[in-house]
């Protein structure tokens, strides 16, 4: 069985080996052992808290784990509130209009503006399943148990959730949206400057990005093409994200260019449509459907796929999921269907 739970320090290699074979453009999960084990140790401590009134500095990083053979197959995270310490740059795609009534011109030009507009709002983040993995919903369950933490756990998330995609890049991880950038205002590769980013390192964001509006029709034509588009390994994590309601609203990463895009919490389909039941553990039948679940404990939190059976106000559970989940009679456990959202 395959269990979502919080990470912890003897994950350190399974993480290192999804950093790895994550590829290029993947930000929040650099190749660095330094920064990898301190997203392990800030993850502890927040899972640790126990009392949480608002969102703050918190970062939930959870694996997926085949308890059958220990291998971690997958993680998955949720930053609290971003940028409240580090800035958190955007471009946010707008219009400028250039017109005269005496010539009869009228020209609507789109820009590019540097901004923080989101900072202080929670992220999904750092979403990896290792390749022999990607099937049975396995990514379903690893993307969409969060908004059942968050829903559980409301309190400790803002009202506002985003998930910034990945942009287009090639095999060499080149951007074509960067080269421009590249060219005319930084002096590093595409990689080096993702890397540097994600290991925390931003003060050359702020230092060399043109502060001024960028006008996008002189960007050469390979740069506006990708202005909003996925990676093509990103394509199935975004049509999940839309069907839970997320919604692009004009932000682009600074470097790829890759759409960020954003939800109300409260309306997110699995957080709007999860229910909270206590449990009976017995048989389940073979033709009920699969969901998604979770237990309600911070520290000891685990999220499956299962069986189950609703009735009188109550879910009935097998033993094997009790257990996976942690859970005894009469605890609660959190569910969404598991075929609700594509």
């Amino acid at each position: 069985m395959l269990v979502v739970r919080p990470i912890t320090p003897q994950d350190y290699a399974a993480l290192y080996t999804c950093a790895v074979e994550s590829g290029y453009g993947f930000t929040s999960l650099p190749v660095d052992e330094a920064l990898l084990r301190r997203r392990i140790a800030r993850a502890q401590e927040a899972f640790a808290r126990e009392q949480v009134s608002e969102p703050g500095e918190e970062g939930y990083l959870f694996v997926m784990e085949d308890t059958d053979t220990g291998e971690v197959v997958g993680c998955s995270g949720i930053e609290a509130a971003v940028g409240l310490t580090d800035a958190f740059y955007h471009y946010h795609i707008g219009k400028v209009v250039h017109h005269s009534k005496e010539l009869d011109i009228y020209n609507a030009l789109e820009t590019l503006t540097l901004c923080n507009d989101y900072t202080g709002v929670s992220e999904l983040c750092t979403l990896f399943l290792r390749e022999p993995f990607r099937k049975n919903m396995n990514g379903r369950v690893l993307s969409r148990f969060r908004m059942l933490f968050m829903a559980e756990f409301r309190n400790r998330f803002s009202d506002i959730a985003i998930a910034e995609m990945r942009g287009v890049s090639d095999e060499n991880g080149e951007s074509p949206f960067w080269g421009w950038l590249q060219k005319n205002f930084f002096s590093m590769d595409f990689t080096q400057a993702d890397y540097l980013t994600g290991i925390g390192e931003k003060t050359f964001v702020y230092e060399l990005m043109p502060k001024l509006p960028i006008y996008v029709q002189l960007l050469p034509p390979e740069a506006q093409a990708v202005i909003g588009k996925v990676h093509e390994n990103t394509r199935p994590a975004l049509r999940m994200l839309q069907s839970e309601g997320f919604r692009s609203r004009g932000y682009i990463d600074i470097f790829d260019a890759g759409p960020t895009v954003e939800a109300d919490v409260a309306n997110i389909k699995s957080v709007r449509d999860s229910k909270r039941l206590p449990v009976t553990i017995g048989k389940v039948a073979d033709d009920k459907p699969r969901f998604i679940v979770c237990n309600t404990n911070v520290a000891e939190f685990r999220a499956i796929q299962t069986q189950l059976d609703e009735q009188h106000e109550q879910v009935i559970i097998d033993a094997e999921a009790a257990a996976a989940l942690r859970v005894q009679e009469g605890d609660y456990v959190r569910f969404v269907t598991l075929t609700g959202a594509n």
